[in-house]
């Protein structure tokens, strides 16, 4: 039984993954040139062949057992994880099912929300998760030639930070950014209420993908909503809500002075802004995108919605964007986001069962995640350089250590590192580039801009390649920084190398293996 576990583990380990990627990267390019193009009829025909595919199978199924955060959570059978052997069964479930696929149903987890109500996540099956994941191979690229491009969530090659710089452009002096408005605009139970006509009639698929996609979103409806919501908590579901909310950002626009049309609403996900001059009428924009919402089965929010000078500041995506009023306009960390981090922070810090250097280890990845969300902002000051955080740390450490103060310090180093900041100073994408566009030297060379320190430097030495498979950092997978001799104190440039997060872990397998 081990011995052919280990066969299976092997054979999983040596598939050709850097043809399984080009072959799909292939074909989702060509969906999306056919839709560009007006060519449905093609793009579905093209679909049907990424779902036969069986390398956007073998590649759906390590997606969703292997690199996405959530790779662990069961579903409704209980099952976390998957065996060598079940991935491959799998794979042969799914070359006969894909376009026939029957969802179980779906382990809901209740998650606290901020304002003290709850909402329920709905996690489907591993089995489940993997049809979900290459059904979004065969939709995503069809749909990204339709998505308008200020709409940042969810959607590969953009991110929460091409919105705040967007804000930075419309809200600056020379944009006259002190007399505009913002509307804060808030979908009620967005997930919740999302109307299935309102995905089905726009989803452009071949039919029995389409089916998987009706069976999909009546495994996650709500008692009393049997035609409205899709599951959070599925792999497709951002991707079906960008769907179902796509045109939104086009009902408010105007020409500039130069007959130039404006468009300036931004969205992430259900979280939008739009931008208002003097002039405008709320009242009549949020008349529109409610008869807009209406006809998806959603309505806006009226007790969280709200116009607000840009003077007055306002919060989007965790950050407080405010205009003074010698028009210059700062982001800072938002309040309420600035709360939660540092809670999470004195609950480690404050825990009786860590050690210092267990704390530390804890402490660091958080911290440098926080720093990282916020390094376009600014971030001067006491209260986010966290020297009082930092502080009280020490004091503790200090004390753990039995006052060994050169001891505390370098374990403080470790819990808080350091993320240079730049304010205003991320480059947005352009346009409506896309990554199925085929332009790969432009997104190789912008996704590695998105990294900074030795992880930037090893890009540019490999020429924005993965050391291991070769490929260029185009998708949405991470890049890591390798250690090539094994140790993780050894920062010596020869010694790092940046690789996929899908290869490193094959590096570390091959090792424990060896």
């Amino acid at each position: 039984m081990i011995r052919r576990s280990l066969t299976a583990s092997e054979s999983w380990k040596n598939l050709n993954w850097k043809k399984f990627q080009r072959t799909l990267f292939r074909l989702q390019r060509r969906v999306y040139k056919a839709v560009q193009v007006g060519d449905k009829r093609k793009a579905r025909s093209l679909q049907k062949l990424i779902l036969k595919s069986q390398a956007a199978k073998l590649l759906a199924i390590r997606q969703v057992t292997q690199l996405n955060s959530g790779k662990k959570t069961a579903g409704i059978d209980g099952k976390a994880s998957l065996t060598f052997e079940e991935r491959f069964a799998l794979a042969h479930e799914l070359g006969k099912h894909q376009s026939n696929w029957k969802h179980q149903g779906l382990r809901e987890i209740p998650i606290p929300k901020k304002d003290g109500n709850t909402r329920m996540l709905k996690v489907p099956t591993i089995a489940d998760r993997a049809w979900q994941c290459l059904a979004k191979f065969a939709l995503e690229p069809a749909h990204e030639a339709t998505f308008h491009p200020r709409s940042y969530g969810f959607r590969t090659g953009r991110s929460a930070h091409d919105a705040q710089k967007y804000l930075y452009d419309n809200l600056n002096s020379r944009r006259g950014g002190s007399k505009k408005r913002v509307i804060e605009l808030d979908i009620e139970k967005c997930f919740d209420r999302i109307n299935h006509s309102a995905i089905m009639d726009n989803l452009i698929a071949p039919s029995g993908l389409k089916l998987g996609i009706f069976r999909c979103l009546k495994a996650g409806t709500n008692v009393g909503f049997p035609d409205q919501g899709t599951p959070q908590g599925g792999v497709v579901s951002p991707l079906l809500a960008n769907i179902a909310l796509n045109g939104i950002e086009s009902i408010y626009k105007y020409k500039d002075p130069k007959g130039r049309e404006k468009e300036p609403s931004i969205r992430y996900a259900d979280d939008m802004v739009i931008v208002i001059r003097p002039e405008d009428n709320a009242d009549e924009i949020l008349a529109r995108i409610s008869e807009f919402l209406a006809a998806r089965g959603m309505k806006v929010s009226e007790s969280k919605t709200k116009v607000t000078a840009t003077t007055d500041g306002f919060d989007f995506l965790g950050w407080h964007f405010k205009v003074q009023k010698n028009g210059k306009i700062h982001s800072t960390p938002s309040v309420e986001n600035f709360k939660v981090f540092r809670k999470k922070i004195k609950h480690i810090i404050a825990h009786s069962n860590y050690g210092a250097k267990v704390k530390a280890e804890k402490l660091a990845p958080i911290v440098r995640g926080w720093r990282n969300y916020h390094k376009y902002c600014k971030m001067d000051g006491a209260r986010h350089s966290l020297y009082f955080i930092q502080k009280r740390a020490f004091a503790i450490f200090n004390k753990e250590l039995k006052q060994n103060r050169l001891s505390s310090k370098l374990l403080l180093d470790k819990a808080f590192p350091t993320v240079p900041y730049s304010e205003y100073k991320y480059v947005n994408v352009r346009g409506n580039k896309s990554p199925y566009d085929g332009d790969i030297a432009y997104w190789s060379e912008r996704n590695c801009k998105l990294y900074e320190g030795n992880t930037s430097k090893a890009l540019k030495r490999q020429n924005h390649s993965c050391v291991a498979c070769g490929l260029k950092f185009i998708g949405e997978e991470k890049v890591h920084l390798h250690h090539v001799d094994g140790n993780h104190d050894n920062w010596k440039q020869s010694n790092l190398v940046a690789i996929h997060k899908s290869c490193h872990q094959y590096q570390h397998m091959s090792k424990a293996q060896a």
